[in-house]
């Protein structure tokens, strides 16, 4: 049989994926809860709480009630402070579907965070909070939920701006992301691009109704809200949604729930490989994993099981290109561009050939077209191409590989160095589970390159003697200038909450060894 996603009908956007009329949100949301009623949209992985496409259709309308009674504007800004998966769905889909800005808040953040949110965003019209600590903004309008309905319970009114500056004309996702610079930028992806991007995942994964989920990244973060919550939601399929990733028992759980695909990151995937070859659910059609490069050894302790590796930021709704189901690995790559443009450019701006290392530049229904407030209008282009500050190269046949980020670029003495060459060749042992180049100040060639690496758990080799042998590889793989000066063996790194290396982290730990 063959698989995809069905075409709904409703309302419309007037573009989409080669030139396909698209659904609303809101359009779809009805749609599901009332032709599949009693199907299972989302499911709590560690309990029996269950939300049917009837039952989130029905809340989804309550909390566009609520927004409408508080006299919330189109593009009013509703703060989603909620830590429980089930109800963080509700309230952000509601926003988004509704017309307003959703802005999702990390509730592993002080109580602070709203504030600092709204600031931002030069305003704010709504809290919505399930924390036990108030985390409301003084004079704004604040509400909980109820989490086995996903309804909306204590609305208090307060002042409502009567409008939200330089807010599009349609519902939207505001997230913000800090890049080199520490400033954070805010990037609002509007509900057509975030809808066309769901819908390019769904299709490029061929989920169908009978698919099952499963996701514990953070709903905070771009990749669960596009590839989780809506591109299940388009396919009219299941989501089981955990709080956070539990390594324990967790190939139990998957088979339990009948998982048939896994939403993933490198570093949830490392974990999950410690111990070896991975003994996974007989279901499970294939694993997805995003964020940052996978190494080798995670690929081969999946075995024969179908990878899906993407390459995806913020600005792009998450998923800019991905390995089609059931090709060959290829190590390095990120697949093929998914509903996007992808061109890698030189220093002077010109393209450059298949196989050279460049800037990668992208454009796209699935991209961002400006920052908020006109920051970084620099990245942008006159034909709508965007910098995306990664580095990388494109294969004759159209395959995408990355070899870092610009700013991980190590210049010693006027030569370049990329991180991910240098990764490439520790990852080569196989008692090495993780690798990060990073670049420290020297006096004299401005910067050299520094690894850090992260054993296998297994093994029992002491550091120096794993050092000794890192180095002769390096020694024997690489040329001088390549060469990290120093190889350190640590436990762990820095991470984001993802489970990403946080390499500007990393960056100020080798400036100061």
């Amino acid at each position: 049989m063959q698989r995809g996603v069905d075409d709904v009908s409703g309302d419309r956007h007037p573009e989409g994926s080669g030139g396909r009329s698209v659904d609303t949100l809101a359009a779809l949301i009805r749609r599901r809860g009332t032709d599949d009623p009693d199907h299972h949209y989302l499911e709590d992985a560690r309990s029996d709480r269950v939300l049917t496409y009837r039952a989130f259709a029905e809340a989804v309308q309550a909390w566009t009630s609520v927004f409408d009674d508080l006299g919330i504007a189109p593009s009013g800004a509703v703060l989603v402070d909620i830590g429980d998966p089930l109800s963080f769905a509700v309230v952000h889909l509601a926003a988004l579907s509704s017309g307003r800005r959703a802005v999702p808040v990390d509730t592993g953040q002080p109580t602070s965070e709203p504030l600092r949110l709204a600031d931002l965003l030069h305003g704010a019209s709504l809290v919505v909070s399930d924390r036990a600590d108030d985390a409301t903004i003084a004079g704004t309008a604040a509400a909980h939920i109820d989490p086995a309905t996903g309804h909306p319970t204590d609305v208090v009114a307060g002042t409502v701006p009567s409008s939200a500056p330089d807010a599009l004309d349609t519902g939207s996702v505001v997230l913000f992301t800090s890049g080199s610079t520490g400033t954070p930028k805010g990037v609002e992806l509007p509900e057509p691009q975030l809808v066309f991007v769901a819908r390019a995942v769904a299709d490029h994964n061929e989920l169908t109704r009978e698919d099952r989920g499963f996701n514990s990244l953070p709903l905070f973060h771009v990749n669960a809200e596009v590839v989780g919550l809506l591109a299940t939601m388009v396919a009219g399929s299941t989501l089981v949604l955990d709080k956070r990733f539990r390594r324990t028992g967790f190939w139990e759980l998957l088979a339990e729930r009948r998982i048939t695909w896994l939403n993933a990151v490198p570093a949830v995937l490392a974990v999950l490989a410690k111990t070896g070859p991975l003994d996974l659910p007989a279901g499970l059609r294939f694993v997805r994993s995003a964020s940052a490069p996978l190494p080798d050894p995670v690929r081969a302790a999946l075995g024969a099981t179908p990878l899906v590796v993407s390459w995806g930021m913020t600005e792009g709704a998450s998923q800019i290109t991905a390995t089609p189901l059931g090709s060959a690995p290829r190590p390095g790559s990120v697949g093929v561009p998914v509903g996007s443009e992808v061109q890698v450019r030189g220093e002077d701006g010109a393209l450059l050939p298949a196989g050279e290392v460049g800037a990668l530049w992208i454009r796209g229904p699935g991209v961002v077209s400006r920052y908020l407030f006109g920051r970084a209008s620099e990245r942008f282009d006159a034909e709508g191409w965007l910098s995306t500050g990664d580095l990388g190269s494109i294969s004759a046949d159209g395959w995408v590989s990355l070899a870092g980020r610009s700013d991980d670029v190590i210049n010693r003495g006027g030569e370049k160095v990329y991180p991910s060459e240098v990764e490439d060749v520790l990852l080569g042992d196989a008692r090495v589970l993780e690798a990060v180049v990073v670049g420290r100040p020297d006096p004299i060639l401005g910067h050299v390159p520094v690894a850090y690496v992260i054993p296998q758990p297994s093994e029992d080799t002491a550091a120096a003697s794993l050092v000794a042998d890192l180095t002769a590889r390096c020694a024997a793989q690489l040329t001088r200038f390549r060469r990290p000066v120093e190889i350190i063996v640590v436990p762990d790194l820095p991470r984001a909450p993802t489970g990403k290396v946080q390499r500007a982290r990393v960056r100020a730990m080798a400036s100061v060894e």
